[in-house]
């Protein structure tokens, strides 16, 4: 096991990057966030979704399983550089916030040159796993690099960074769909619009966690914006995302079976406003994570819609 000073303070006790990786990857790992891999889980679900929602539409048994394959790589590589490049940008902010010092730049345990190399390298492997697609859905995650690029810089200047975040994160729900037809239509870009809703309610979620601390830097976010409003706000939020996922499922050809499961999904969300408590960190994680749970729930019935009907 690693010493303090190379764990990061805020991964998982015991996770399998500091349990098992050799010490001169380990900083490399925790800089990919590996070592909490919840970011890639988040952004693959709306590329399976929107995969599953193309095998609805497309009458096909299931989702075409390579496209299921190339979205898990995709997504776990592409977080990990996504999550690189945030923070390049953001080392010396990061330094002054107690949950993100010891992350391996601010602590310096990976240089910036080093961090660039690594960065390249993971959005090169991502590349590599795009080009296994139509022409069309190519150039459609390439046109999602600009978002990406600009996100971590919105905190400095916008109330609703997490916005940001939800059009970046959320363009799986698009990709999907894309691969399967090489083209759009209303259902994948309602499934994209929900999934925009459930980014910023979830991400607001996570940033409680840094309010105070963002606060004194003067970083900004929807954590800060709604404040003692946070739960009415997630109401609408996930309640908006709910129904816009569910349109989109039934404009594809889901059926009662899909409505029913996504009633389960709706509960999920609910209990999640329910119990949160905004004042405790620990409790804004754990809630945060659970959105892996919804993500399968909902995958589970698109999944049904295909089968069922």
């Amino acid at each position: 096991m690693p010493s303090p000073a190379e764990t990061v303070a805020d991964a998982p006790k015991g996770n399998w990057v500091d349990r098992f990786a050799p010490d001169w990857v380990r900083p490399f790992l925790q800089l990919a966030r590996a070592d909490r891999p919840i970011g890639g889980w988040l952004l693959m679900w709306p590329c399976w979704w929107s995969a599953a929602l193309a095998a609805i539409a497309s009458d096909a048994p299931y989702p075409n399983p390579w496209h299921l394959a190339l979205f898990l790589a995709g997504a776990h590589v592409m977080r990990g550089a996504g999550c690189v490049w945030n923070d390049l940008l953001d080392a010396k902010i990061d330094a002054q916030v107690e949950r993100t010092r010891s992350r391996p730049l601010p602590s310096g345990r990976v240089s910036m040159k080093a961090a660039v190399v690594f960065m390249v390298a993971l959005a090169l492997i991502g590349l590599l796993v795009l080009l296994q697609f139509n022409r069309f859905t190519i150039l459609l995650g390439l046109a999602s690099l600009g978002i990406v690029a600009v996100y971590p810089l919105m905190k400095r200047v916008m109330n609703w960074p997490q916005a940001v975040l939800g059009l970046a994160f959320g363009w799986g729900a698009l990709m999907g769909w894309a691969a399967q037809f090489g083209s759009l239509a209303p259902a994948p870009l309602l499934l994209y619009a929900a999934t925009i809703l459930w980014i910023i309610g979830y991400d607001t979620i996570y940033a409680h966690q840094d309010k105070e601390d963002d606060a004194l830097i003067g970083m900004k976010s929807t954590a800060l914006r709604f404040g003692q409003g946070t739960k009415p706000w997630l109401v609408g939020l996930y309640g908006g995302s709910w129904v816009a996922m569910t349109i989109a499922g039934l404009l594809a050809g889901a059926g009662w079976v899909f409505t029913l499961l996504m009633l389960t999904a709706a509960g999920h969300l609910a209990w999640q406003i329910a119990t949160l408590d905004t004042e405790d960190g620990a409790n804004c994680l754990s809630r945060f994570r659970a959105n892996h749970a919804y993500g399968a729930i909902v995958f589970l019935a698109l999944l049904a819609g295909t089968a069922l009907g």
